[in-house]
């Protein structure tokens, strides 16, 4: 912090305040202005981007705790069927409202040695965007929500809500400022978890260990990946699999051991079933990545400036530094202040099918734990449904009284020529059905992007629905679990004799039909039947 005792320099800083303070609570000071107003204070340090400190406003109509994407859909559902509302979204990160799947997706495979710094990716279509939903211009000056005559959104970012009183309609931020609202959404996501071994290996362990979720993890990351040797991803799921093949592709180039343990037998082996893991692990492989399989971590230790990793079995894996994907923990902190209800079982903020949690205040994205009017209670952590409850939570703060009945999907690309996308619960402890066929040069998910014009694909696909689609004259052959190949297909996931989940694997824009399947609920006798639905046989 400066002490400034020039009273020329006093008056330009408010002016500054008054005049230059950006939607992101900075203002960007021109030193070379007040040389020539005071040249005595020539020597002080420069203010540049210096955070400044907004009049935040002491009520809001809307106020939505959490700045991702279920924050943002939120804020632009309200806004639609509230023209003139007031939003004020609260986050304690320093960034507007960004999408997260590109940090382990697309941003990785840009050509661009600034991308660290512009956060522009190609998609797989060729065509480039930003990871912010929206540029500053688009939001309003937290001080300027009060007054303003249309309304709007504006973002309190760099601060984090603390306590809630439910009662008194109001929270408390970490600097004590206090915000009253008449309706409150919670959507403050989740924090990566970390493994007990880590955690208990000390600082220089940790310094050297990245828990992926936010810009500054990517920015961090993709800086650290550039300098070292080695890298070793723990966890088969999702994320830690997205990441060791963008990293593995990178390796061919720089020379980059990188390493993935997880301990399933396969990659995404609490999804997939065993054989489709299988096969997807040797894609993996090509990619560029070393597999340790049915690893458990033992201890981590930092030696000779290398880390050690002890598994349990005995095996020894050196490396020099770690990503650790290995889940997300529900953001629930604000829980007991509020006397809200925490699921036991899936963890995040009970609510009813409405996305509430009392009569003002919704949740919704990751931290919510929602009844699914089909599939019972749930808690979903991906992109989609963070669009869709935000969506849904942003109309029913408006009075919609609208059930949460669509099924959000999430999608996966291991790079841009093997992606899949899926629907309702998929779990590999589940019985299966899968039918394949030979994959062609459009099964893709560079080809599907190419069709569709988007690499978000949950925002071109989730206003569609199926009502009878056609399906293909194509024979289908016998479901083919044993065939080598597995280029392109779909897998139903069976509780009961039931649809609960589907997986379209290198099969694209035909997620409102398998949405309609498992709405429908029905027991199928022949699932090859189905499968003709999806047209995977044509060329």
């Amino acid at each position: 912090m400066i002490k400034v005792n020039c009273t020329h320099m006093k008056n330009f800083i408010s002016f500054i305040y008054q005049v230059h303070l950006l939607p992101s609570g900075v203002f960007v000071m021109g030193s070379d202005k007040h040389a020539r107003l005071c040249t005595d204070c020539a020597s002080l340090p420069s203010l540049e981007s210096t955070p400044a400190s907004p009049k935040v406003p002491s009520h809001t109509p809307y106020l939505l705790i959490g700045g991702g994407t279920a924050s943002f859909a939120a804020a632009r559902s309200i806004r639609a069927r509230d023209p003139g509302a007031k939003v004020l979204i609260v986050t304690d990160e320093p960034d507007l409202p960004y999408m997260r799947p590109p940090l382990s997706k697309e941003l990785w495979f840009s050509d661009d040695p600034s991308v660290t710094e512009t956060l522009r990716f190609k998609q797989w279509n060729g065509k480039e965007r930003s990871i912010y939903f929206q540029p500053p211009s688009f939001y309003i000056n937290p001080e300027d929500l009060d007054s303003a005559e249309n309304g709007g959104v504006a973002v309190l970012t760099g601060k984090k809500v603390i306590h809630m009183d439910v009662r008194g309609n109001k929270v408390k931020l970490d600097d004590n400022t206090e915000i009253s609202y008449d309706k409150c959404l919670i959507a403050t996501g989740g924090v990566p978890r970390n493994l007990q071994a880590i955690e208990r290996a000390g600082e220089e362990v940790m310094k050297r260990t990245t828990l992926f979720r936010k810009v500054s993890d990517f920015k961090s990351l993709e800086k650290v990946s550039r300098n070292i040797k080695s890298i070793t991803i723990i966890g088969g799921g999702f994320l830690g699999s997205e990441l060791a093949c963008a990293l593995g592709r990178r390796s061919t180039d720089s020379g980059l051991e990188v390493i993935q343990m997880y301990p399933e037998k396969g990659n995404m082996g609490k999804v997939l079933p065993e054989y489709l893991s299988n096969w997807t692990t040797e894609k993996v492989k090509k990619e560029g990545v070393k597999i340790i399989s049915e690893a458990l971590v033992k201890s981590v230790t930092c030696k000779d400036d290398k880390l050690e990793i002890q598994l349990k079995d005995g095996r020894l894996v050196k490396t020099d530094h770690i990503v650790a994907a290995v889940g997300l923990e529900p953001n629930v902190d604000l829980a007991k202040s509020a006397g809200l209800e925490v699921d036991s079982d899936f963890g995040g903020y009970r609510v009813n099918a409405e996305l509430q949690a009392r009569s003002n205040i919704w949740v919704a994205g990751d931290a919510a734990c929602f009844y699914d009017i089909r599939l019972g209670r749930r808690r979903v952590e991906h992109h989609d449904h963070a669009v869709v409850s935000g969506r849904l939570a942003g109309e029913n703060m408006t009075g919609a009284s609208k059930p949460y009945w669509h099924q959000s999907m999430f999608w996966s690309d291991l790079g841009p020529d093997v992606g899949y996308e899926a629907i309702g619960i998929v779990d590999s402890s589940l019985p299966t059905v899968g039918v394949f066929a030979k994959a062609t040069a459009k099964d893709t998910p560079k080809a599907a992007t190419e069709k569709s014009g988007t690499g978000i694909r949950s925002e071109s696909e989730t206003e569609d629905t199926a009502v009878s689609p056609v399906a293909s004259s194509t024979p289908t052959p016998a479901v083919e679990q044993h065939k080598d190949n597995y280029g392109k297909g779909v897998i139903f996931y069976l509780r009961d004799k039931v649809v609960v989940g589907i997986i379209l694997w290198n099969v694209f824009n035909r997620m409102p039909i398998a949405r309609k399947i498992i709405k429908d609920g029905e027991e199928h006798a022949d699932l090859n039947e189905v499968a003709k639905l999806f047209n995977i046989h044509e060329d």
